[in-house]
């Protein structure tokens, strides 16, 4: 039995498989529940992207475009099935938020690698940030930005301190891991509670 299996002959990669596949399906009935019909299936669609999101950039800290443009697509559905229909007010409102989220990651990246000489923020968080912009409403954006921020941190201090290493201001973490998760439960909060 090798170091990887534990006595039932499991591997890790299976148990965190395994486990990907409960937070999917969880995500998933969790959305429909939420917003039965095609409101939930949207978020159902969202919750399986940003959860794709989560893993990749878990495993690879990177965030594939694909992925990205696929929700951002899937956010006019969400438009049209919320219904505003496609109206042109809710498309421009979308795209005004998206461009917003955006710009303000895009402002972060490029102050924090002229102050520190190093990158902090990838061009795919950039982009994952549109995408909450096009998905969500004004009100709910700080809302998943502090959660995604306040679970990294929180993760990171906890890693470091389990494995025993020293917290470093040079640790990386990928972001999209939290983010993406984020603006699903940023969708989740706005379909279960009502607008102010």
């Amino acid at each position: 039995m090798s170091s990887a299996e534990n006595a039932s002959g499991v591997t890790r990669g299976e148990w965190a498989y395994a486990a990907v596949g409960a937070v999917g399906a969880v995500a998933v009935v969790a959305s429909v529940t939420a917003a039965p019909g095609s409101r939930g299936a949207v978020g159902a669609v969202l919750a399986m992207l940003m959860l794709a999101i989560a893993v990749v950039d878990a495993r690879h800290f990177i965030i594939p475009n694909e992925l990205s443009a696929a929700a951002a697509a899937f956010a006019f559905v969400h438009i049209w099935v919320d219904g505003a229909g496609l109206s042109l007010d809710a498309v421009w409102l979308a795209l005004l938020r998206g461009a917003a989220m955006a710009l303000l990651f895009l402002a972060v990246r490029t102050v924090y690698a002229r102050w520190r000489g190093r990158q902090g923020l990838g061009m795919g968080d950039v982009k994952l940030a549109g995408v909450a912009g096009l998905w969500l409403d004004w009100f709910t954006l700080p809302v998943v930005l502090e959660i995604a921020a306040l679970a990294g941190i929180v993760i990171y201090l906890a890693r470091q301190r389990i494995l025993g290493r020293p917290v470093l201001a040079t640790g990386r973490l990928p972001f999209g891991l939290f983010l993406a998760p984020a603006i699903w439960l940023g969708w989740l909060i706005e379909v279960m509670l009502p607008p102010l």
